[in-house]
């Protein structure tokens, strides 16, 4: 059967750790910017993800503070296809998060102490370019093609 998920299998499929692709407008006549990032989520919580890692300035953070909403898609790409798309809204952005909230990503994507490495290595470097996003699911889009 295919169709739309549960609100439960959308929340649980979101929550499993896919690379994401966030898309953010531009706020002029470019497409939106769409980039894969690492992220965290349980179900019925708050989506959070990070840039500007090495010190490195991201184009997206400033676009999401001016937007302050942003297209989110996961997939699984292998048969049985399916995928969750949801919009959100930003509710907080953080230039000095806790080591932990980092760590809730990284863990999800690397081994135990490289995740908490990587977090502590960006949120001590002196550039400031590190930036947390915590952004509240509105609507979801899902499929279910199995």
């Amino acid at each position: 059967m295919t169709g739309s998920l549960s609100q439960s299998e959308r929340e649980t499929f979101l929550a499993l750790p896919h690379v994401g692709v966030l898309s953010v407008a531009t706020g002029n006549e470019r497409p939106p910017l769409t980039v894969p990032i690492w992220y965290s989520y349980r179900p019925g919580g708050r989506l959070t993800f990070f840039t500007g890692t090495q010190g490195r300035v991201a184009r997206k953070a400033g676009l999401l503070e001016e937007a302050g909403r942003f297209s989110f898609c996961v997939q699984q790409p292998e048969f049985p296809y399916k995928y969750v798309t949801v919009e959100c809204a930003v509710v907080r952005a953080e230039r000095s998060p806790a080591i932990e909230d980092v760590v809730a990503i990284t863990s999800r994507y690397l081994p135990a102490e490289a995740a908490r490495t990587f977090a502590e290595t960006e949120i001590a470097n002196p550039a400031g370019t590190f930036v947390l996003f915590t952004a509240r699911p509105d609507r979801w889009i899902t499929f279910d093609f199995g």
